[in-house]
């Protein structure tokens, strides 16, 4: 599978395994999480992708407690942080918020790092923009953690232009990538300014939720029925599909793919093999808008 580069020491894999349901698996045993990491290996996906917040603050701990050093030696880890839910071990806290403080963020990738058993976090984003934040305080923070060697790049997720440029002005460390929910059920990042904002400084985009929260695979319809007809001759499924036209891009998306089922993610990898011509990312794109393009 290929890679996408972000600095001269990190790449990623260009499908991520997205890891936002591992604490919810009936199975959640070191055994079978590392046999989920084994089966994305298996298929050149490296790329593990977190957030403290997931599983009610229990999905990074779960796979802590599979990592050996030879295995996190082959992965990279992405996580995330800022989000604060009245679950878990900020139960206490009185209404769902953002903090994005120095305090905050220190004390989030400090524990992350505890629970995942590891000494660094390859990719760190802050979870969402915070309306409250003073960006010197926090971009301060974020190049202080990669001056100490805890994290190795840092990004954003769900952020806008607007409020990336704010955060990295008062930044030394680059922002290499911003998460976004991309796919064929939500293809706004393609006309708001978000992707073209990502592809004019040659960043990263990530695509969360590439499989429009399971309807591109549940609901029936003239998009479905095309995407079908595209994984039928190619030997695929409708999944490998979905993921396929986001790899098509030239913006090098890379989409973070999430399943604790082992057969479907065995297949994930597939969508790599699929080459849409720029005739059939239309057909999808068209059918996903519900009408032709001006």
């Amino acid at each position: 599978m290929d890679r996408i580069r972000l600095s001269q020491d990190l790449s990623l894999s260009r499908i991520a395994y997205g890891m936002w349901r591992l604490a919810d698996d009936a199975d959640t045993a070191p055994g079978h999480v590392e046999a989920k990491i084994d089966a994305c290996l298996d298929q050149g996906i490296t790329t593990m992708d977190q957030a403290d917040i997931y599983g009610g603050y229990a999905a990074e701990e779960v796979l802590g407690r599979a990592l050996t050093s030879s295995l996190r030696d082959r992965i990279e880890i992405v996580t995330k942080c800022g989000i604060v839910a009245p679950v878990g071990r900020h139960a206490g806290a009185r209404i769902k918020h953002y903090d994005t403080s120095r305090a905050h963020i220190e004390a989030s990738v400090d524990h992350s790092l505890r629970l995942m058993g590891i000494e660094a976090i390859d990719l760190l984003l802050i979870h969402r923009p915070d309306p409250f934040m003073d960006p010197a305080e926090t971009g301060g923070t974020l190049d202080a953690l990669v001056r100490a060697g805890k994290v190795r790049a840092v990004g954003v997720s769900n952020f806008r232009p607007h409020d990336m440029t704010l955060l990295q002005s008062a930044m030394e460390s680059p922002i290499v990538t911003n998460q976004v929910e991309l796919s064929l059920a939500n293809t706004a990042p393609f006309t708001n300014g978000d992707l073209a904002f990502l592809q004019e400084r040659r960043l990263l985009p990530m695509a969360w939720s590439p499989l429009g929260g399971g309807r591109l695979m549940t609901d029936e319809g003239s998009l479905q029925q095309a995407m079908d007809r595209v994984a039928e001759a190619t030997g695929t499924d409708r999944a490998a599909v979905a993921v396929a036209w986001l790899l098509a891009h030239p913006a090098g998306i890379v989409p973070v793919v999430g399943t604790n089922s082992l057969d479907r993610l065995a297949r994930v990898g597939a969508a790599a093999q699929i080459k849409l011509d720029r005739e059939t990312w239309f057909e999808l794109y068209t059918l996903a808008l519900g009408h032709e393009v001006a």
